[in-house]
């Protein structure tokens, strides 16, 4: 199980945390140095949802002809690429094309793990295999935190320092991972990936989580220092606790096997809900809770959203992931454009519980058996 486990954490943390999310940590520094506006910082910054749900939308495809082994390395390589690019820009084309290759491999490596989960792994270990994996993104925000408040003004040596361990961690999978292939989908893919009504249930709880969990991600950060105050030292803080309550989230697959995912799901959108409320209490000591609650759940509530569609999905796993996962993405796109609107509209306060509200909306899904 271990063999499959650390080399997919390590991967997971390379393309989500290294790839996608650390643009938004290291910005400020990046559009200073190529002289970007806001404008075009948040431009370039949609490019890695487009590449998202691009990869996502062609992950199904390329497992189906390929294998997760080659699509592995892919999604490998494309994070390298990207990375590296980042790090070397001289201008805001290149930075869009490399944030773009970085996205690109997000919506790769999720699915092509979950595939690997179950051509390596014993039935009962699949949940918890898939649950650990997920929490790759937590790993990855654990060591960019610090990295980023130790070499703030190196932002183009510490990119490179990403790709170098990127290129580590594709010889690693390519090493351990085997290249034995699950049965493919004997339909047409559409017809594979056409959701049942179950199915249906997934996507709009995965759609109505990504729109609610937007307003964290994209203003949390900002929403710290511009209203409450908060130093940039505290926010990073803040970034980082975040990042290791994610941890939690890996005991996503037993919490699964004891009480089902149907009540699994219901927890996580009540507590996702509530750390969108708690941010805005006046101390820093609630906005820690609130990343302690918003970390650990959010990487849960992806964790339940993996298991759920791979039994759902059950052989062709890549597509039921991609299917999830690209609604969760489409969610966060539509989420951080309302949010900014509702901010600039009302306020933050009124936004952040307008989505807290929003997201309750979740608990009217209904999971059904045999799922459940």
């Amino acid at each position: 199980m271990k063999k499959v486990i650390f080399p997919g954490i390590a991967l997971i943390a390379i393309c989500y945390a290294f790839g996608r999310f650390s643009y938004g940590l290291f910005m400020p520094e990046i559009s200073e140095a190529l002289q970007l506006d806001d404008a075009q910082s948040g431009a370039i910054n949609s490019a890695t949802y487009i590449a998202y749900c691009l990869s996502l939308l062609s992950a199904p495809l390329l497992i189906n002809r390929m294998g997760h082994y080659h699509v592995i390395q892919i999604a490998g390589v494309s994070a390298v690429l990207g990375l590296l690019g980042i790090g070397l820009s001289p201008n805001a084309f290149v930075l869009t094309l490399s944030v773009f290759l970085a996205g690109l491999s997000t919506g790769l490596a999720s699915p092509a793990l979950g595939n690997t989960v179950y051509a390596e792994l014993a039935p009962e270990q699949q949940a918890r295999g898939n649950s650990w994996i997920n929490t790759g993104t937590s790993f990855g925000i654990i060591v960019s935190g610090p990295i980023y408040w130790l070499f703030t003004e190196y932002w183009r040596l510490t990119y490179i320092f990403f790709a170098v361990l990127g290129v580590v961690v594709v010889v690693w999978n390519r090493r351990v991972i085997s290249k034995r292939k699950t049965e493919p989908c004997t339909k047409s893919l559409w017809a594979c990936m056409k959701p049942t009504r179950p199915g249906v249930a997934l996507l709009m709880a995965s759609l109505l989580t990504g729109i609610s969990s937007a307003i964290y991600w994209t203003f949390a950060r900002n929403f710290l220092t511009d209203e409450k105050g908060a130093s940039d030292s505290e926010a990073v803080l803040f970034w980082i606790v975040m990042g290791i309550m994610g941890i939690l989230g890996g005991c996503a697959g037993r919490i699964i096997e004891r009480i089902g995912i149907g009540w699994s799901y219901r927890i996580g959108i009540l507590l996702l809900s509530l750390s969108l409320g708690v941010i805005l209490l006046p101390s820093m000591a609630a906005s820690l809770i609130s990343a302690i609650v918003f970390g650990s759940t959010y990487i849960f509530l992806t964790s339940v959203f993996i298991v759920w569609a791979t039994r759902l999905f059950n052989p062709n796993t890549s597509i039921g992931i991609s299917l999830a996962f690209l609604a969760l993405g489409a969610g966060q796109f539509l989420g951080s454009s309302i949010a900014g609107y509702t901010i600039e509209m009302f306020s933050n306060t009124t936004a952040f519980l307008a989505f807290a509200v929003l997201g309750l909306f979740g608990l009217l899904i209904r999971v059904k058996p045999p799922v459940s």
